[in-house]
């Protein structure tokens, strides 16, 4: 199994406004009422899983994430209502009908068998209960080509040719598909966000925090500086900086689904 990285709260804390505004489109479409559970698959760093408590907040919230740097930073909002624990998305179970709402934001793009995991996600829910799931799109876009491209290439290709790799990601019909089938009314759909970045080299500071993550790490020390500055290099050129900033297309997919009492078929 390939190595997971290791995460830092810090960089991707870079642009956290424009990281958090598809969370908040994503919680606003969940008409959950009388919530009394909520886990957040992939918490991350925990800010964003702490405003659930204005959502509902009579309700006890689990964050569950597998980077224990992520953890470590979502520790200081944790409370008596509000918890964080270690946790693998693949492996995750709980008791099924035990939840109200499941939140999972900007994760399942990283499992290849995302579409496996939903029925046990479904089977968790109480009768009536909430699944929403938000992941980027934007696997074509070209900082996702540069990236692959580049570290295709040699010296790189023998260290981070596999960890530029995404799995493809369903669209928002294939999450109409498989939720559908399992007894659940579903909302997709996608949306571009044309985020405004302050900063030089914007673009690269956004993927050093999340998709070119794996790839700087597989690197080795003497080698990642020269990677680094050529893919900046080439974004800088496909993202031009302009007096007012720097544009950033962001496609991200969306499903929102109700359990009815009974699956389909």
């Amino acid at each position: 199994m390939r190595t997971s990285p290791v995460w830092s709260p810090e960089q991707y804390g870079t642009y956290a406004d424009e990281r958090a505004r598809p969370f908040r489109d994503l919680v606003e479409r969940v008409r959950a009422t009388d919530v009394r559970t909520v886990v957040d698959l992939g918490c991350g760093p925990g800010a964003l899983t702490a405003t659930l408590r204005q959502v509902w907040p009579e309700a006890e919230i689990r964050g569950i994430d597998s980077s224990p740097q992520m953890l470590e930073a979502a520790a200081e909002y944790a409370d008596d209502h509000l918890s964080f624990e270690l946790g693998d998305v693949r492996e995750w179970s709980v008791e099924p009908g035990s939840l109200d709402v499941i939140v999972t934001n900007a994760t399942l793009q990283w499992v290849p068998e995302q579409l496996d995991l939903l029925p046990g996600f479904v089977r968790a829910l109480r009768p009536g209960g909430w699944l929403a799931i938000q992941i980027p799109g934007n696997g074509d876009a070209p900082s996702h080509a540069i990236l692959r491209e580049l570290a295709g290439t040699e010296p790189y290709a023998e260290y981070a040719k596999d960890t530029s790799l995404r799995p493809d990601v369903p669209g928002p019909a294939g999450y109409v598909d498989a939720l559908s089938a399992e007894g659940c009314v579903v909302d997709a759909w996608e949306t571009t966000y044309f985020h405004l970045l302050s900063g030089d080299n914007a673009v690269l500071e956004w993927v050093k925090g999340t998709g070119a993550r794996p790839v700087l790490q597989s690197l080795p020390d003497d080698v990642r500086p020269k990677f680094e500055a050529e893919y900046g290099a080439r974004l800088a050129e496909a993202y031009p900086q302009r007096d007012y900033g720097t544009l950033l297309p962001f496609r991200r997919i969306f499903a929102v689904a109700q359990k009815t009492a009974q699956k389909k078929g």
